[in-house]
């Protein structure tokens, strides 16, 4: 849509996934005006100040905002920020990836104008994603040459992704919050016992609501890669910052947007549950996890 408007405006926050910071990136080079919003310590934009951003000339084509960010877990407040933009008649668009099957978007679907979602975040196929539009709203399409999901994306549907992908909705919705809750559990039990077993462990938006199987932690004095190394030897997998940049070895720029030192952004580590994870693992995690930063501390020079 922003495509071919030269001097449109864009509104986004400076923690987004590379998916949207790329695409704003890209529109820049093109001529569209790109505003990216500072957050707090925790990762949240301020909304009197995104609002003020909005009212400011020329106004927005477009805000666009993640939900649930995919490394710390960090919830924006996205339906308020939804009935103020819908009162100022500016399109939002909501990257949901994250958020999808761990909270409830229904009440989320009703103040915004498009959405993101996709099926690997919920156990789902691969390659297989879907974006709510709301009724009324009219979009150009990127490709051309097919009349395929009412003109706006041509090709033959992928019919085993899409199949997939409700199956995938159902599970998540039939169990979905009684599993966030026992997931929640399993991340406090984490977090507590990181905190009081290893010592210097800065967890990164804890103060504020969070998706409930997330944890990000910096263990301080120690490089994060070297953690994934000692976890991966004896069968634990976690991440530095997100998966899609766990081949960047630059600190997270999330936790750098959030006013996190570079050495320590340099040591967060991201801890992803799952419905297959329970006390026992936690308890592993306990168990391994404390002499391994206690060695790597005593062996570093970072």
């Amino acid at each position: 849509w922003l495509k071919h408007r030269s001097h449109g405006r864009l509104i986004t926050s400076s923690t987004e996934h590379h998916a949207v910071l790329d695409t704003a990136n890209t529109l820049a080079r093109h001529g569209v005006t790109v505003a990216y919003q500072p957050v707090d310590e925790n990762g949240i934009v301020d909304v009197q100040a995104l609002m003020e951003a909005v009212a400011a000339s020329p106004a927005p084509q477009l805000v666009s905002l993640l939900h649930a960010n995919n490394e710390t877990g960090v919830l924006q407040p996205v339906a308020q920020l939804g009935a103020a933009l819908r009162e100022r008649g500016v399109l939002f668009h909501v990257d949901a990836v994250q958020s999808l099957g761990k909270v409830d978007l229904q009440e989320l679907a009703q103040v915004v104008d498009l959405m993101s979602i996709s099926a690997h975040k919920i156990n789902g196929p691969k390659g297989t994603g879907a974006l709510y539009i709301r009724p009324g709203i009219e979009i150009e399409p990127l490709l051309h040459g097919g009349g395929q999901e009412q003109g706006r994306r041509p090709g033959t549907l992928h019919a085993a992704g899409i199949v997939g992908f409700g199956a995938a909705v159902e599970a998540a919705t039939h169990d979905g919050l009684a599993s966030m809750a026992r997931l929640g559990e399993l991340r406090d039990r984490l977090q507590d016992g990181l905190s009081d077993l290893v010592g210097d462990v800065v967890v990164h938006g804890g103060n504020v609501d969070r998706l409930a199987q997330t944890l990000s932690v910096s263990f301080v004095g120690v490089e994060a890669e070297a953690v994934l190394l000692g976890l991966d030897q004896v069968g634990i997998a976690v991440a530095s910052g997100s998966a899609c940049t766990s081949d960047s070895p630059e600190p997270s720029h999330v936790l750098l947007a959030m006013g996190v030192e570079p050495r320590v952004a340099s040591s967060a580590v991201r801890f992803s549950l799952g419905w297959g994870n329970d006390e026992a693992q936690i308890d592993q995690i306990l168990k391994m996890l404390p002499p391994l930063i206690a060695r790597l501390r005593e062996m570093s020079v970072f």
